[in-house]
């Protein structure tokens, strides 16, 4: 009987160990900005306040729901790829571009260098720590064993190398690159990274041997114009870097490029349409998505022909195309976008409806279910966590 009762005290200690290790594995974050807003004038700039980090919970996909909010600062200016969460669902790490400081009687945004830590198994998830990294920390990416992150430093022209052991996250480096920097991601097996390099219009490639991180710059891959936001298959074949082309009516590019050999390269381009700021891939590797912001909302811009985006459902074949099977209707300004754990939801956050769309994907279509989650500001980025 005793042997008994200590076998099974095992499982039950086995089984709260489990459910720790999955804390935060069906959570997205969410960063809201609060101090850019847009009206007839274009853009605003205002005092810095009321700021947060959201943690959503998707464990019901069809509902998600607020289990916490962080008042930390976050920025609209950035590709929205400046949080994620780690794969094991224990921490979520937060980059902030910039602050906004006073000029006369206005407020002008300059480069930040903060990194938010924020322990996910908590309830509610705190801030454990912010640590220093480059300047203008923009876009960041979490390795598949989730041991390591690299962030684009925009205004440093260089990429934070950031080790996480446990809890504890610290800088270990940062990669000179001569070029603004402005969104990352780490190959699955951990040897190689791509960085936009947004002013040069190329994709840096990144080689990793433990936290030593080099760049070659004999090694860049041209891209289209403006490289904005990247991401990879989950097999590590192919890297598609999305583009935000030079926002004047034209279409902008997704450049495929085959990401394994000794020579990274383009194979492909395709266009799924106008201002694809947002990008994801999903999961399983079957598709990617990206909310078009179909506009812009500079005051003395052409450009904008609509108050509202669209979502792009994209294919991905075997052999690296990219084709469209699905177009959605969004909100207006819509940035962040990450998908569920099994690739069978998509999210979709809206900057001036402070809302969050949710879709189901269902054979290459799309269907938006139940009602609009309402947000307690503007959302800027979005991620899940790290795959």
């Amino acid at each position: 009987m005793t042997l008994r009762i200590a076998v099974c005290a095992m499982c039950l200690a086995g089984l709260v160990d489990s459910s720790l290790a999955l804390a935060g594995t069906n959570d997205i974050l969410i960063g809201l900005d609060s101090k850019i807003t847009y009206g007839p004038e274009g853009q605003m700039n205002g005092a810095p306040g009321d700021d947060a980090v959201l943690v959503v919970d998707i464990s019901e996909p069809a509902k998600p729901r607020i289990r916490a909010s962080l008042p930390l600062s976050n920025s609209l200016l950035g590709p929205p790829t400046n949080l994620q969460i780690t794969p094991d669902g224990k921490l979520g790490l937060v980059a902030n571009s910039v602050v906004h400081v006073q000029d006369g009687n206005a407020w002008k945004p300059v480069p930040d260098d903060k990194l938010y830590v924020i322990d996910l198994t908590t309830d509610p998830p705190k801030l454990i720590d912010t640590v220093t990294v480059g300047r203008q920390p923009s876009g960041l990416s979490i390795s598949k064993k989730g041991d390591l992150a690299l962030i684009a430093n925009r205004d440093s022209k260089s990429v934070s190398v950031v080790s996480i052991q446990g809890l504890t996250v610290k800088v270990v480096g940062e990669v000179p690159l001569e070029q603004q920097a402005v969104a990352v991601v780490i190959a699955p097996d951990g040897k190689r990274a791509f960085v936009c390099l947004n002013l040069a219009n190329k994709i840096g490639v990144l080689t990793i041997d433990g936290q030593n991180v080099t760049y070659d710059k004999s090694m860049d891959i041209p891209s289209a114009f403006n490289p904005y936001n990247i991401d990879i298959t989950p097999d590590g074949k192919y890297v598609i870097a999305s583009n935000t082309g030079a926002q004047k009516n034209n279409a902008d590019a997704e450049v495929i490029i085959e990401a394994t050999g000794p020579h990274p390269h383009v194979v492909d381009v395709m266009t799924p349409g106008t201002g694809p700021e947002g990008f994801a891939i999903a999961p399983d590797g079957k598709t990617a998505a990206t909310p078009l912001l179909l506009g812009t909302a500079a005051k003395d811009s052409d450009w904008f022909k609509t108050k509202t985006g669209e979502l792009v459902l994209i294919s991905i074949g075997t052999d690296g195309k990219l084709t469209v099977t699905a177009r959605a209707p969004l909100g207006g300004l819509p940035e962040g976008i990450a998908y569920s754990p099994n690739s069978d939801y998509l999210y979709v956050a809206n900057y001036f409806e402070k809302d969050l769309q949710v879709f189901q994907l269902t054979s290459g279509k799309l269907t938006e279910v139940g009602p609009r989650l309402k947000l307690p500001g503007q959302p800027a980025s979005m991620r899940a966590p790290a795959r």
